[in-house]
């Protein structure tokens, strides 16, 4: 169990994140990041959509119909999605009006409905829940990630509005240096930075699988040359 856990997590992370290797949930993703703190509320709210809808698609795969079984989709995760952003008003207005539109618009995650066609509505709810799981703490990782990076390059800060998940004042934010690189947190920041991690984990990727035979460099070259 502990092996298959590992196994899937991996594969959450790296191998298929929904980020980095299937694209998907990119508007979210380019338009949050500004901070590490957007990252991370739109990642946990994503992550615990996915984990959810998983299991309740899992859970009602027998009684939905081949025709319909989209919309029922995309009515369980709305369904879920209000909760998640009424708890959101509720106990974290601050980070709610900060990430805006953008909790709603969860419903649209194609990551959330994707999951759900491959893999929940083909699984039991054991492995929907744990497949869930890894999907959305790869996203939610990806966001945090890309979130710290523009961060630190556009404002010079770290986990800057803190205090909008904890609450008081005291937990604002590290400030690295003054002042930063202001097209790091505008649009086309957002781009360059997940070329970059894109960029970074092919060429990861490639190290770790080692010269491929037939490519230029492979192979020794003959003597006489």
């Amino acid at each position: 169990m502990g092996t298959t856990f590992i196994s899937r997590l991996k594969t959450g992370l790296w191998d298929e994140n929904p980020g980095l290797v299937q694209l998907l949930g990119l508007c979210p993703l380019l338009a949050v990041t500004t901070t590490f703190v957007n990252g991370f509320g739109l990642g946990i709210a994503t992550l615990a959509v996915l984990v959810a809808s998983n299991a309740l698609v899992s859970a009602t795969r027998r009684w939905i119909q081949a025709q319909i079984r989209i919309p029922i989709y995309v009515l369980i995760i709305a369904s879920l999605v209000t909760c998640i952003e009424l708890i959101f008003k509720a106990w974290f207005p601050d980070l709610d009006r900060s990430l805006g539109i953008f909790i709603p618009l969860i419903v649209t995650n194609c990551a959330i409905v994707a999951r759900a066609e491959v893999f929940a509505s083909r699984n039991a709810v054991g492995p929907s829940i744990v497949d869930g799981f890894v999907m959305g703490f790869g996203f939610a990782l990806l966001l945090m990630v890309i979130g710290a990076f523009r961060e630190l390059l556009g404002q010079g800060s770290l986990f800057a509005g803190f205090d909008m998940l904890v609450g008081g004042t005291a937990l604002k934010g590290l400030v690295i240096v003054d002042g930063g690189w202001l097209l790091a947190i505008l649009p086309p920041g957002a781009f360059f930075s997940l070329a970059l991690a894109i960029a970074a984990k092919n060429m990861l990727d490639r190290r770790r699988r080692g010269p491929v035979r037939g490519t230029p460099g492979s192979a020794r070259r003959p003597a006489h040359e």
